[in-house]
């Protein structure tokens, strides 16, 4: 009864309320935005507005709440409630301007660095504003300037019988944080690939090889694990982030890792890598070297595709498994680490059946836990360098050792040799890149991990680019290195600047633009590898893949 009473008390107050319908429009340096208007309807009580995105928001000027609402692709109503007092408290000032007729007062806020001028008037029956966060207690704003060149302006208002309500749910009461996640979440396409996937040393394949799809295969003793996955067609439109998640699980060092893809048996007869997989490294095509080593599948050949590596990584020394066994003063480990990378440029072998994997080069029967995720963004805005599905790739060079656990040789070729591959590009194909990626690795006072080396690169036996792959960042990423050396001149093993890479983070590829015309082209790379010490030996980990456009 008392509930029945209240609701009629409210209703007899919003009907002897003045209401009013006020019609912004946005405004970038006086130009018009292209925005629709938003449609503000205002009484002394409550406010509500939609924005372009379909958001309603809402002020209850009788609780002292704002509440934020949207529906959901799957119907559901989620809200963020806040209390109006929350709110930054602007800066009231003396000056004034008339608007629409309205004397009004001019207040001031900044939030986050933006300097925002607040006009409004408290000489009309109604309270609201176009933006829920910026001024909801003054009055009736009517016009927002951010930075002096954004604004949000009333150009009309008119003064309406209005039924101006609160919804009867508001749906699920979340926090804002999680508000903008769900909101946001259903705009993009999010695909797992792996969840928690043990990589580690000592483990047989733990499935029998079927080809089959969403099976997680096992190789290598256990330090490659394999899946093929089934990919949405025709994203031309997006943006493509990949997202690795790694945690030691007992490997306590600085480890070799990538991502990478395989072209599909059933889609390609040539030789793949899950011939290796299957049969052993002697399943794949040895390159001549006048070392007279056995290097296996680095390089395209007529009847070989190299896997095309997505993303170069280095994993830290014993992110998580080894955070509670190291406390270094001032630090805070972090629980793990995830690299994420723009891979939009390989779009075009990112739809259909494609065979992922994931390798890290450890000895450890622990190992590694990884979790692997894709986005697909759409853009907002169209771009021209955005690739179609239908674009040209052409994997060239795949040096890292990825059945190492299996005796697949290092990439030391470059003591005697320039390594060098044949390709033939086909007619039609605009804006040529060469997507390298290079990472020199031998971790004692002369290895290459240490020293900086050229990477020289030619084509047709000219040189077309020449550049040192080095790091000096490595200190930022201490925070994920718990079971790195520390030394007594106050350095740690992880802050060490290095050839390419640093542990905890990943190995970036440098994209070379190629004036190659149709035909038939060498393509090779040279870097003046460093002498070997005793049993210590450098190597360099490249991948090479040609990009295009038709």
């Amino acid at each position: 009864m008392k509930r029945i009473l209240f609701l009629l008390l409210v209703s007899s107050v919003l009907y002897s309320q003045q209401t009013a319908k006020i019609t912004y429009n946005f405004y970038s340096n006086g130009t018009p935005t292209g925005t629709p208007p938003l449609v503000l309807e205002a009484s002394g009580i409550i406010s509500k507005y939609i924005n372009a995105s379909g958001e309603m928001f809402y002020i209850d000027y009788i609780s002292g709440k704002s509440y934020q609402s949207a529906a959901l692709k799957t119907g559901e109503i989620i809200t963020d409630e806040e209390l109006i007092s929350s709110y930054p408290v602007p800066e009231l000032h003396s000056d004034t301007l008339t608007i629409l007729g309205y004397l009004c007062k001019k207040a001031h806020v900044v939030i986050r660095s933006n300097h925002i001028d607040i006009w409004y008037t408290d000489k009309t029956g109604f309270k609201g504003t176009p933006a829920i966060n910026i001024g909801p207690a003054l009055g009736l704003i009517l016009r927002i300037v951010r930075n002096g060149n954004y604004e949000i302006r009333a150009e009309n208002i008119e003064i309406k019988p209005l039924n101006i309500f609160l919804p009867r749910s508001f749906g699920n009461i979340v926090e804002l944080p999680y508000y903008r996640y769900l909101l946001t979440a259903q705009n993009y396409t999010t695909l797992t690939i792996f969840e928690n996937q043990k990589i580690n040393y000592g483990d047989k394949p733990v499935n029998i090889f079927t080809n089959e799809p969403d099976i997680t295969y096992r190789f290598s003793e256990g330090t490659v694990i394999l899946k093929k996955v089934k990919l949405p067609q025709n994203m031309g439109g997006h943006s493509v982030t990949a997202e690795l998640t790694e945690r030691s699980a007992g490997d306590a060092y600085d480890r070799t890792g990538s991502l990478f893809i395989i072209p599909d048996l059933t889609k390609d007869t040539s030789i793949t890598f899950i011939d290796a997989f299957l049969n052993g490294i002697t399943a794949l095509p040895k390159y001549d070297a006048r070392n007279k080593k056995d290097y296996r599948g680095i390089t395209l050949t007529e009847k070989y595709t190299p896997p095309i590596e997505l993303v170069r990584f280095i994993t830290p020394f014993g992110i998580g498994s080894y955070n509670s066994q190291v406390q270094v003063y001032g630090v805070k480990w972090e629980d793990s680490v995830t690299y994420k990378q723009d891979i939009t440029n390989m779009l075009p072998v990112l739809q259909g059946e494609v065979w992922f994997g994931v390798f890290i080069g450890c000895y450890d029967k622990g190992g590694h836990e990884v979790s692997l995720r894709l986005k697909y963004f759409p853009d907002d805005v169209p771009q021209e360098s955005i690739p179609q599905p239908n674009g040209y790739i052409m994997p060239l060079i795949f040096t890292t050792n990825i059945m190492e656990a299996s005796s697949q040789e290092y990439a030391t070729l470059f003591e005697t040799d320039t390594l060098s591959l044949w390709v033939d590009i086909p007619n039609g194909i605009k804006e040529l890149t060469l997507r390298y990626i290079s990472t020199g690795h031998g971790g004692w006072g002369g290895g290459d991990e240490f020293n900086k080396k050229v990477n020289y690169i030619f084509a047709d036996n000219k040189l077309i680019y020449n550049y040192i792959p080095w790091r000096d960042d490595c200190g930022m990423y201490r925070k994920y290195n718990p079971a790195s050396g520390n030394f007594p001149n106050g350095m740690s093993s992880s802050d060490f600047s290095r050839s390419g890479w640093c542990p905890g983070s990943t190995s970036l590829p440098v994209d070379i633009p190629l004036n190659l015309k149709p035909g038939r082209h060498k393509i090779s790379v040279y870097i003046p590898l460093g002498k070997p010490e005793g049993t210590s030996f450098s190597s360099w980990n490249v991948s090479a893949v040609l990009t295009g456009k038709y």
